[in-house]
């Protein structure tokens, strides 16, 4: 099973996966009773697919109130499209954990039930789920590192680590304090995989792990929400891998920000708390530009958003080289970007692009 997983994860970390032959020329669909003046809208979204100082961008979906007001398509992709989350996936996972902690199986604010840290004397064992989900943990893990190869990040996902994802996270020491410094980190949100999985089942069998844990996604969270094309991805331990491999279409990424921007309801029913919803767009307390696993859109030397050029109240799902979920609750509006951009200039250029297609809406 690990030998199958590096080798999908070599194809997708290209970003997609086709359900349909997608078309082989650019997709363009604008409403004409959008608020924004078709011309305008059409500039805005222009701007950012064809300028290559943006980088490569596959996908750019608007929904407006609900309803999909534009979306744009690159050659070689489409609607029914599968794109790769990368960090995205760490809301989604948020959205998860907060399943369980409605259901009683977890708690915020008490220890992470980890075995490995619950040995005496052990520090580790203090580690609340609050921050792990607020990236603040204090375990030693590096998500970058000059050498790419040496990052604790890529060591999880594709060469040492990769067997046991979790188990390769949940080993590292703490270099700071429980709760004392905001420190991003893919490795806790695998982390809580592996204790949702622990609440599901007992059985350290790959295969039933993986089918606990697929059926709790679909019946909680796919099914409810819609995300029919919601595929996650696992490891050779049967752990979902939370921290940034799934892959949904632009739909469906657009759906997920709904789910977000209307407080956890679908079609009037409450499939997340509410009061969930509002941990997760809470700033933490090291970090004013981070929630629950969510970038908020505040000044910080870690900000991933674009804070002076769209509204404060702006949260987005932020992924590796430029892939955003941006939702204005007070513009009712959620914004899809999918593609390549894998140059800080390119993504700072991004950033600004969609910040003005953001300002073209009311509100």
């Amino acid at each position: 099973m690990a030998g199958a997983t590096l080798a999908l994860l070599s194809v997708t970390a290209w970003g997609v996966s086709h359900a349909v032959s997608p078309p082989d020329a650019p997709f363009e669909k604008v409403a004409g009773d959008s608020p924004v003046a078709q011309s305008s809208l059409r500039g805005a979204m222009d701007a950012i697919m064809d300028d290559a100082d943006m980088g490569e961008t596959r996908a750019l979906l608007v929904m407006h109130r609900g309803r999909i007001v534009a979306e744009y398509y690159a050659p070689g992709f489409g609607p029914d499209s599968k794109l790769l989350s990368w960090s995205v996936a760490k809301s989604v996972t948020a959205v998860l954990v907060g399943l369980m902690v409605s259901d009683g199986r977890l708690a915020l604010d008490a220890q992470a039930p980890l075995r490995n840290w619950e040995q005496p004397g052990d520090p580790r064992g203090r580690i609340t789920l609050r921050q792990l989900l607020t990236m603040s943990s204090g375990l030693d893990h590096s998500e970058d590192a000059d050498r790419i190869a040496d990052a604790d990040t890529v060591r999880m996902l594709f060469t040492d680590g990769s067997a046991d994802m979790a188990g390769f996270a949940a080993s590292k020491p703490l270099a700071h304090a429980p709760g004392a410094v905001f420190s991003y980190s893919t490795g806790t949100s695998v982390i809580l995989s592996d204790l949702m999985t622990r609440q599901l089942t007992n059985s350290d069998d790959p295969a039933t792990r993986q089918r606990a844990m697929q059926q709790f996604i679909d019946g909680r969270l796919k099914g409810p929400v819609g995300l029919n094309s919601l595929t996650p991805e696992y490891d050779a331990r049967g752990t979902f891998i939370g921290g940034s491999i799934l892959h949904m279409t632009a739909r469906d990424y657009g759906r997920f920000g709904e789910l977000l921007r209307n407080r956890g309801r679908v079609n009037g029913q409450q499939v997340v708390a509410e009061r969930w919803i509002d941990f997760m767009l809470t700033p933490s307390l090291r970090n004013p530009a981070y929630g629950g696993h969510v970038w908020l859109n505040h000044a910080s030397e870690d900000s991933a958003l674009m804070p002076g050029l769209a509204p404060e109240s702006l949260f987005g799902c932020v992924g590796h080289n430029g892939q955003y979920v941006l939702v204005s609750p007070r513009q009712k509006l959620t914004v899809v970007r999918l593609g390549m951009s894998p140059d800080k200039e390119q993504r700072a250029a991004l950033r600004a692009g969609l910040a003005k297609l953001i300002a073209l809406f009311p509100g």
